[in-house]
């Protein structure tokens, strides 16, 4: 009876054993989490806001964690690689994705053979961060006000030429939405990573570009760039003398761009909840606070069921915009 009674506690203990594991490796458990280092995938190259960003907070997390975040810049389809490969990752936490807004949002409307849906694939975690993006020139421009390039574009509807960061990227909606709300239109230049349309902005290859204003901001303290406006609803304590789009002509409009952590659906939520307070903790720090603010841009740090919320609104406001604006990319 008791060799019986033996085998049976020992086979429970196996499939419990095996239970806790999940495609070759142990479920992570929140308190003990992570016990080795965790990729953090960044969707896009090197230098750009997004970029920047993760590699704060990843800073900041390896600094309090036993075991390095890592970054790794996946780039390509307007952030689509790198969602794919995290959407596919084990939900066990040690892949992660740093995405901007349009990742989560937008490709999802875009691409007519998208392997996946970021919207549905992937959770967030937290939003770390958000900012405007600013709506720049060359420094010797003929533009010195926004007015001024609302004009030429009306004079000359598709031959002035913006640039983004890619096809869907955050940068590229923004200046879509723009041209959404002034009914004009423009001819789109998409590098890869907005350092590339930075470059030939300033190059003179390219008329305007909306990049976020925390890859634009030291060429504008420079005085490498000029800012004709700012596409937060108020000014920026980074520009104070820059005028909001809304200020300068395209009365009510605003664009706020954001950055958070999300990770593949399936991921336990008491292990989205541990990750979301570690990011809250170092969203919340001076450190980060004050370098994020260097930027133009805001620390937040909120919790999953928020997070969530909001990309779910924003993939509903995109949608519209972008069907009304017929974007489609490949």
């Amino acid at each position: 009876m008791v060799i019986r009674s033996l085998g049976r506690t020992l086979t429970a203990l196996a499939v419990l054993g095996l239970a806790g594991l999940h495609a070759g490796g142990a479920v992570a458990q929140p308190q003990s989490f992570p016990q080795k280092p965790v990729r953090l995938i960044v969707p896009f190259v090197p230098g750009g806001a997004t970029d920047v960003v993760a590699r704060l907070l990843a800073q900041g997390l390896t600094e309090r964690w036993p075991h390095a975040m890592l970054v790794e810049n996946r780039a390509g389809a307007g952030g689509s690689i790198a969602s794919e490969l995290v959407a596919r990752a084990n939900p066990d936490g040690y892949t992660q994705i740093f995405a901007s807004g349009s990742v989560l949002t937008a490709n999802q409307h875009m691409y007519a053979k998208l392997s996946h849906d970021p919207g549905k694939d992937l959770v967030g975690v937290s939003l770390v961060a958000s900012g405007p993006q600013v709506i720049a020139v060359a420094a010797n421009s003929k533009f010195q006000s926004l007015g001024d390039l609302l004009a030429a574009m009306r004079a000359a509807p598709g031959k002035l030429s913006y640039g983004s960061a890619g096809v869907g990227s955050q940068v590229h909606l923004a200046g879509e939405n723009f041209l959404f709300a002034t009914k004009i239109e423009a001819t789109h230049v998409p590098y890869k990573g907005e350092a590339a349309a930075i470059a030939d902005l300033l190059g003179g290859q390219i008329d305007w570009a909306p990049p976020n204003l925390g890859a634009a901001i030291n060429f504008l303290r420079d005085r490498k760039l000029r800012a004709l406006a700012i596409t937060s609803p108020k000014r920026s304590a980074a520009l104070p003398d820059v005028p909001t789009v809304a200020e300068a002509g395209v009365p009510g409009f605003e664009n706020m761009g954001w950055f958070g952590v999300a990770v593949p659906r399936g991921t336990p939520p008491a292990l989205i909840g541990r990750m979301a307070d570690e990011i809250q903790k170092v969203a919340s720090g001076a450190a980060f606070r004050e370098r994020v603010s260097g930027l133009g841009m805001d620390a937040v740090g909120n919790r999953p069921e928020e997070f969530q919320k909001y990309i779910n609104e924003e993939i509903g406001r995109w949608g519209a915009i972008i069907r009304e604006r017929k974007i489609t990319a490949r």
